[in-house]
């Protein structure tokens, strides 16, 4: 029923535990002091960035801090020029991507500019990721952009050739992004300077994984491949059946992505096989939004105009929420909630566990860009031009 294709052996291995930190030595310091630190520990992080597309290099799309319950309009930044790429954010600004080639700058407290940046071609689905200092973002031109985060000057720029749709993702000293060329390229993060390239069997353009070494591409060569984060050697490839712009979420010894096929698939990385498809028994649309994975599902977007969620385990539908258009936006997931666009202009909050809406907005234009979420608030740009931010 399914064609596999092992192009070298693969060994899956379970992640190391997280080394744990000494326990901080206390019995010089205050009652008081000690009780404010303990008090700063259980209220969790201050602040929690956003850096890249999905949120993470595993593509999750799991925030680590809660928007509120009640989300109001904090305030909106006119760009002028469609938004397509989802925001990232980090260290208190919001970069965002748009159509006329800028990468902005925004203050997430105020909503203010504090940067543009020309790439003088446009910015399509790439959207940035933020990592020492640096920015990284591609352009329909071909170009990989490393621009300083803190005032927009250029630092390099790297020519793959043809379109950049996939989101850079940066991984240790690498930054690595797709290309429509064919080839998955790994740079050096503070130079540009080539590392390696990995050839593909079609258009990049979706954006990798990275999870224990090792980077997953879904793409237009109907499979999922596994190459090394050191060289790029290939050390699996699974027929998936079917061509994809959707970006794998990997999780558990599994990855998961939807397809051009109308299906969402779940491959077994040890088992090095499909163990199930999920599709809509009533209508049959392709999966274009990357999924989310939280609380044992699958949440993603399909051009159905339904939100999804999976049973991760199983493949079994648990809750779909219909919108009034295609959803391309990929879920962010926050406190139990995840956050989602639509191309019917409307930005939603539904129940991960039942798919019941909390909350929604008019954004007065189509949202095929994503969510970002970080220090309590949403972050989501629409093809109208506009940059929201709730909180």
């Amino acid at each position: 029923m399914m064609r596999v294709v092992l192009r070298a052996s693969f060994d899956v291995r379970s992640p190391e535990p997280e080394a744990r930190s000494p326990k901080p030595e206390t019995r010089s310091l205050k009652p008081s002091v000690v009780l404010s630190v303990a008090l700063c520990l259980a209220a969790g992080p201050l602040f929690a960035d956003w850096p890249q597309f999905r949120g993470d290099p595993r593509l999750t799309g799991v925030a680590d801090s809660a928007p509120p319950a009640s989300l109001k309009l904090l305030w909106t930044y006119e760009v002028g020029h469609a938004i397509d790429s989802s925001a990232a954010v980090a260290g208190g600004l919001a970069y965002v991507g748009a159509a006329n080639g800028d990468l902005l700058a925004v203050d997430l407290a105020k909503g203010t500019l504090r940067w543009t940046y020309s790439t003088a071609s446009e910015i399509g689905q790439s959207s940035p990721a933020v990592a020492s200092g640096l920015v990284y973002v591609g352009d329909m031109a071909g170009l990989l952009h490393a621009v300083d985060a803190r005032n927009g000057n250029r630092r390099w720029t790297f020519d793959t050739g043809l379109e950049i749709k996939s989101s850079p993702v940066v991984a240790g000293d690498l930054v690595l992004v797709g290309s429509t060329d064919g080839h998955l390229y790994a740079l050096d993060a503070g130079s540009g300077t080539l590392r390696w390239k990995a050839a593909m069997d079609g258009p990049v353009e979706a954006t990798p994984a990275v999870h224990d070494g090792l980077v997953y591409m879904a793409g237009c060569d109907e499979s999922l491949r596994v190459v090394r984060l050191s060289d790029g050697r290939e050390v699996l490839r699974v027929a998936a059946g079917a061509n994809t712009g959707a970006s794998p979420v990997v999780d558990g010894g599994r990855a998961y992505f939807g397809t051009f096929n109308n299906e969402v698939l779940a491959i077994d990385l040890a088992r090095r096989e499909v163990v199930w498809r999920y599709e809509n028994p009533d209508r049959q649309f392709p999966f274009y939004s990357s999924a989310a994975l939280a609380s044992g599902r699958v949440i993603v977007g399909g051009r159905d105009r339904l939100v999804h969620a999976i049973d991760a385990a199983t493949g079994a539908a648990v809750w779909t929420f219909a919108t009034r258009a295609r959803v391309d936006s990929s879920p962010a997931v926050a406190g139990g909630r995840a956050y989602v666009g639509s191309s019917d202009g409307r930005v939603y909050a539904l129940d991960v566990a039942t798919g019941e809406k909390y909350w929604e907005f008019d954004a007065g234009g189509p949202i095929t860009a994503s969510p970002a979420i970080s220090a309590g608030k949403v972050v989501v740009g629409t093809t109208g031009g506009v940059l929201y931010c709730f909180g």
